[in-house]
């Protein structure tokens, strides 16, 4: 892995727990934004590009799975990890198809986490770069064969389905 540090929203509400591995994470060669709830995180988000997502699954107010609904919705890139005290088969069902990257249990390995919100990462920028590939190899098609005002609606007709 390269120098650049991984940005991530960690997300949970036992604020003693959340500073420690923010701290913790810090030295690890993450960037973290740390917050309390899910509607913090969705705001955050807003204003902050990030990397990879680690949330709580039970918090008040907005819990994880809706959480993750949220950032997925909105950011369809960004891995999201779900780390819960409370975990059951069905929820950690409901999560993998709601788009979790993970699902973990607490208490948990830090190596083990460590190496998880890693791969997360990896197959954020993974994700990302075979979307652009697959925008040049468009490019290159239609470029081929229709005029440039042809290949500007093209090009935002890719961009719209992207982002949905």
């Amino acid at each position: 892995m390269d120098k650049k540090k991984i940005h991530l929203l960690f997300v949970d509400d036992e604020r003693q727990f959340l500073e420690s591995m923010k701290k913790r994470l810090e030295t690890r060669d993450f960037n973290v934004v740390a917050v309390e709830r899910g509607e913090q995180a969705i705001e955050a988000a807003r204003k902050t590009p990030f990397d990879v997502a680690l949330v709580d699954l039970k918090m008040p107010g907005m819990n994880g799975e809706e959480t993750l609904k949220a950032l997925k919705k909105e950011h369809k890139w960004m891995e999201i990890v779900i780390l819960t005290g409370h975990g059951s088969v069905d929820s950690a069902v409901e999560c993998t198809q709601g788009g979790a990257y993970s699902y973990l249990q607490k208490p948990c390995d830090f190596e083990q986490l460590l190496e998880v919100l890693k791969n997360a990462y990896k197959q954020k920028v993974m994700n990302k770069n075979q979307i652009e590939e697959k925008r040049m190899n468009e490019i290159l098609k239609i470029s081929q064969t229709t005029s440039s005002r042809d290949i500007l609606r093209r090009l935002r007709e890719i961009d719209a389905g992207e982002k949905t």
